[in-house]
């Protein structure tokens, strides 16, 4: 295979791999061999029209085989999903043939991943803000998905040495951290809202599964993660929006914000599902918040992105009235290293 789609599968295998999951890597290589015997999702690939990198249609395939699998069909598939077998080739030509169909239903729709880990990123930034501002927080998150990291605070954090959230909870999220040890600043949440265009309820049975077959098969500690912070979603709902991200935000903004109450906008990995022009109308609705913002009702936003080249992900922390942006840390894409930049 030679299309874009199909590099973006080997360059999305060699990722997957230099992060620890090989048996994810293995998965894609294979796809690239097999992918003629799911004609209906090989020309979906072959002729995808915006940037394949963009839209994970690597890990959105990824994600159908491995929901196939946790179903059980096709057995050989299931079976080399539980390690009872190594022959890939066979497998995975016998999903794509069998459910080419499905596969390609379930590719026309973006990954849903909803990565706890990154909560412990956010959480040092929010620890960061909070010595910065000493208020409550009224916390609006973008591309929420299922809302589990609106839930932040009901998990329990290792971060450098640093103890925060419920130390109690069931989840518990210690990255491998690097540098300094963030601010050892107490965190409250007033509030926590966000927006997403298609939002997962972790209630739904159907959504729980969707997430699920996005998290890697050969990561269970992730995996157990994803599983307890669905039990507590389902205890303590989160409120998501079904909207688009700018229009919702500036609705957001132009409420009236109590004194004494900071509002804070986040988002994980999500720039990269927008255009040009949202990611332009985002930035005008911040900016426009942010000439509002006072010491009394401050406005910060935190950013958990790829930097324009891709080559890493950067942990961002913007504060008005000043506008000031810090570079707090480099990160894992999926938060499991942290290398803090700035003393705590």
């Amino acid at each position: 295979m030679t299309s874009d789609g199909m590099r973006e599968f080997l360059l999305t295998a060699d990722r997957c791999r230099a992060m620890g999951s090989p048996f994810v890597a293995t998965v894609l290589e294979t796809v690239v061999r097999q992918i003629d015997k799911a004609p209906i999702s090989a020309r979906m690939v072959r002729d995808w029209p915006g940037d394949p990198a963009a839209a994970a249609l690597a890990l959105r395939l990824n994600g159908a085989l491995h929901a196939l699998a946790r179903r059980g069909t096709p057995q050989a598939l299931a079976q080399l999903y539980r390690s009872q077998h190594r022959d890939f080739d066979g497998a995975v030509a016998l999903a794509l043939s069998e459910h080419d169909a499905f596969i390609a239903e379930w590719i026309s729709h973006p990954t849903q991943t909803n990565e706890v880990a990154r909560a412990g990123a956010i959480m040092a930034a929010l620890m960061t803000a909070s010595q910065r501002w000493g208020m409550p927080f009224d916390l609006l998150e973008l591309g929420s998905s299922c809302g589990l990291n609106l839930n932040l605070d009901r998990y329990a954090y290792g971060l450098g040495g640093v103890e925060a959230g419920d130390p109690r909870s069931t989840v518990r999220i210690e990255p491998l951290w690097r540098g300094p040890a963030p601010p050892q600043a107490a965190v409250a949440i007033a509030s926590a809202r966000g927006v997403d265009l298609h939002p997962l309820n972790a209630s739904d049975d159907q959504d729980r599964e969707r997430l699920l077959s996005f998290a890697w098969a050969d990561q269970p500690v992730r995996m157990a993660r994803l599983e307890k912070a669905l039990e507590i979603a389902r205890a303590y709902p989160p409120q998501v929006d079904e909207d688009h991200a700018p229009l919702w935000l500036a609705r957001r903004l132009s409420e009236p914000q109590p004194e004494g109450r900071c509002r804070i906008v986040v988002h994980t990995m999500f720039l990269q599902y927008l255009d040009q022009r949202q990611r332009q109308d985002l930035a005008t609705v911040l900016e426009t918040a942010g000439h509002r913002a006072s010491t009394a009702r401050p406005l910060a936003w935190i950013s958990f992105e790829w930097t324009p080249d891709r080559r890493e992900v950067e942990l961002r922390l913007t504060s008005w009235p000043n506008g000031e942006t810090r570079v707090l840390a480099k990160c894992h894409p999926y938060g499991d290293v942290v290398e803090w930049q700035t003393p705590g």
